[in-house]
Parts: C-alpha cells; sequence; structure tokens
C-alpha cells in the first residue's frame, strides 16, 4: 500500500513535467533560445533571483538568530509575520508593497519625494517583490538549525575569551551552514518562479521587469507552442540546479 501511494504521489508531481516535454514543439527550440524576448527573461530571472536570495541571506540569518535565540515578547507574533508572505497569495503580497513601497504609498511616497527612489516598474521592484516572497525561506531553516544546535561548542568558544561576534561567525555560522545552503537554494528556486507579487508590484516590462514566469504568462497568450518552449528552459535551469546539488539539499549524501 505505501509503495502504490508513493507511486502515485510521484506520477502526480512529475506528470506536469513529462507533459511539457512530451508537447513541447521541438522543432521550435532553437528559435525559442535564440529569440531576445526569451533569453532576455532569462538573464533577468536569474539576475533578479540571485539579488534576492543574497538579500534573504543577510538579512535573513540574523532575523533567524533573533527568532530562535531571543527572549522577548512578541516573539511569536513576529514569526507569524515572517511566514506570512508563505501563506498569502502572491498577488495579495504585491498589492501590500504596492500601498507600502509604491510611488504613492506609506513609505514609497517619501522615499520619491526624498531621495528620488521609485521602485515599482523598476528591476529593482521585481527583487523586492520575490524578496518578500521568498525569504521567509531561509528565515525557517536557518532557525531550525539554530533551534538544533548543541550550544556547547558555543560556550567553550565564549569560555576561551571569543566575542559574541567571532562565536557567531566562527563557530555557530559554520555549523548551521547545510541549514542555511537549503534555505538559500529553496529561497532561490521560489524566487525565480515568482509570479505574483512581481507582476502586481513591478509590472510586466520587457528587459526591465519581465522575468521568465511573466515571459511565459505572456507567450501563453497568443503561442502556446512558445509558452511550452519557455517554461521548459525554467524546468531545466531548476533540476540542473538540483542535480548539481544532490544530497545537499537533504542532508543526505
Amino acid at each position: 500500500m505505501i509503495v502504490v501511494l508513493a507511486s502515485l504521489g510521484a506520477a502526480f508531481v512529475l506528470l506536469p513535467v513529462v507533459a511539457l516535454f512530451v508537447r513541447a514543439p521541438w522543432g521550435r527550440i532553437g528559435e525559442a533560445l535564440s529569440g531576445v524576448g526569451a533569453s532576455t527573461a532569462l538573464l533577468l530571472s536569474i539576475e533578479v533571483s540571485l539579488a534576492a536570495t543574497a538579500i534573504s541571506v543577510v538579512v535573513g540569518v540574523p532575523l533567524a538568530w533573533v527568532l530562535a535565540r531571543g527572549e522577548f515578547p512578541g516573539r511569536n507574533l513576529l514569526r507569524a509575520a515572517v511566514v506570512l508572505p508563505m501563506v498569502l497569495p502572491p498577488v495579495v503580497g504585491g498589492v501590500g508593497l504596492l500601498v507600502a513601497l509604491g510611488r504613492s504609498g506609506v513609505v514609497g511616497r517619501w522615499l520619491h519625494d526624498a531621495l528620488g527612489i521609485q521602485l515599482t516598474f523598476t528591476t529593482a521592484g521585481a527583487v523586492v517583490a520575490t524578496t518578500f516572497v521568498s525569504m521567509p525561506l531561509v528565515v525557517l531553516a536557518t532557525e531550525a538549525g539554530l533551534r538544533g544546535l548543541d550550544r556547547r561548542y558555543e560556550r567553550a568558544a565564549a569560555a576561551m575569551g571569543g566575542s559574541p561576534w567571532y562565536v557567531f561567525r566562527r563557530v555557530t555560522l559554520p555549523m548551521v551552514a547545510p541549514q542555511l545552503a537549503v534555505g538559500a537554494v529553496l529561497t532561490w528556486a521560489r524566487a525565480l518562479g515568482e509570479f505574483g507579487a512581481t507582476i502586481t508590484f513591478a509590472g510586466n516590462l520587457a528587459g526591465r521587469t519581465q522575468t521568465m514566469p511573466l515571459a511565459v504568462y505572456q507567450a501563453r497568450q497568443i503561442d502556446p507552442g512558445g509558452a511550452i518552449v519557455l517554461s521548459l528552459i525554467l524546468v531545466v535551469v531548476s533540476v540542473s540546479v538540483l542535480v548539481a546539488l544532490g544530497g545537499r539539499l537533504t542532508g543526505l549524501r
């Protein structure tokens, strides 16, 4: 029974991907790959997803440390707020970003008037949108690593004269590196596939905010075969990264 259910689960996950390969117009692969729109969208997707991952790690690791080690009123509320982008419909997150950071938003108005910064309909806006929806993954993974850490090593390093920053950098961070790596990879994958928040907050401007998911959506309206080809490109890129990581993603070797 377990094998049967596992087979059904695997088939359910694999079916859409296999269908893409079956229905792909293979004769147009070269044309699609050489097209300026596809290559631009792919490069922009990689740029935006890597930037979102870097920001998520820089901001998310300290946030994970606060959630794992801090004792303060409202910690559970803060954790719920961190996780919220994972359960919100992405388009709702995009609307929230729009009213917060848009040109006439709560903070965006000040950014524009005082600093001349406009995030909407820019590549930076696409990075902000993807970071918002993907950062919880690196926070949760790192927090789990910190909670499962044997703190005796940290105490030993502190007892030998190590400063808090030294202990964090040379002891804590290396020990949670596997969980941090998993969180970073999942964050990157989520950012690469982000659609709803990006199109709502940053728009769908070719060469500026049109990432591959947005290009797929646009192609689907006028060229279903082209949409399949673009989807396959994303599948190949994502699978290549996951295969290269191998067992590191789950901690297995």
